[in-house]
């Protein structure tokens, strides 16, 4: 099996290239892809960037150049509900498109033409893989969850809610469902791990500054947990 990992930041890969063997590096179409071992699993990491485009251009290469069997997206999210706080850990069941909206022509708020959905949905088994991984460290929690994806930061109470009453989302960022968007259009199965670096409520610059590091290190040693368990 070989599997693709895609992270927006840096900071969202460091731990796992720290950890990769056998390293072979490519520049391909503006993206350093980074191929070995991974916890006894041949791998593929890449840094992205941040935001839709950049996350479809980079997975769409990588499934193009490698054909990995899974694409899992890493990295920290914000929290939009109770269910999940700073550093806990979000599994995405299914994600969704925040900032699509076609509904002048008669779409639903979030339909993506083309593929013609609302939700791109994981791969059930990596997801029940993935939270297996996070039981297997107590002192983490985590939680499958819908997670939205939108081309903005979102840092005001007003956008979250309104995010939460149109797509009962838990968790928002800016890479995940472009990246499941991909996959979908080419039968490749996908992931999404976060961990939460801001909150609900919270002072949001303030936060994701403090805990972005602690957040990208957790959703990294889950994912590492989840590749030990592979067979």
């Amino acid at each position: 099996m070989t599997i693709g990992i895609l992270g927006a930041m840096q900071i969202e890969v460091d731990l796992l290239l720290s950890k990769l063997e056998n390293t072979r590096k490519e520049h391909i179409s503006g993206y350093d892809y980074f191929s070995g071992l991974l916890c006894g699993q041949n791998v593929i990491i890449a840094k992205c960037g941040v935001g839709k485009v950049n996350a479809a251009v980079c997975c769409q290469t990588m499934i193009l150049t490698y054909k990995p069997d899974l694409v899992i997206n890493t990295g920290v999210a914000g929290g939009l509900s109770k269910k999940l706080d700073i550093g806990d850990i979000a599994v995405a069941k299914d994600l969704v498109q925040h900032d699509m909206d076609t509904t002048a022509v008669g779409d639903p708020i979030g339909f993506v033409s083309t593929v013609n959905r609302l939700d791109f949905p994981c791969a059930q088994w990596a997801v029940d893989g993935i939270m297996e991984a996070v039981k297997a460290q107590p002192e983490l929690k985590g939680e499958i969850v819908r997670i939205a994806t939108g081309d903005q930061f979102i840092s005001q109470r007003e956008d979250k809610v309104r995010i939460i009453e149109l797509f009962d989302a838990d968790v928002c960022e800016m890479e995940g469902c472009a990246i499941a968007q991909v996959c979908l259009i080419n039968e490749t199965d996908c992931a999404v791990i976060r961990s939460i670096s801001d909150s609900m409520d919270g002072e949001h610059h303030i936060e994701f500054a403090k805990f972005v590091g602690i957040a990208a290190q957790n959703s990294a040693n889950v994912l590492m947990r989840f590749l030990e368990g592979i067979k």
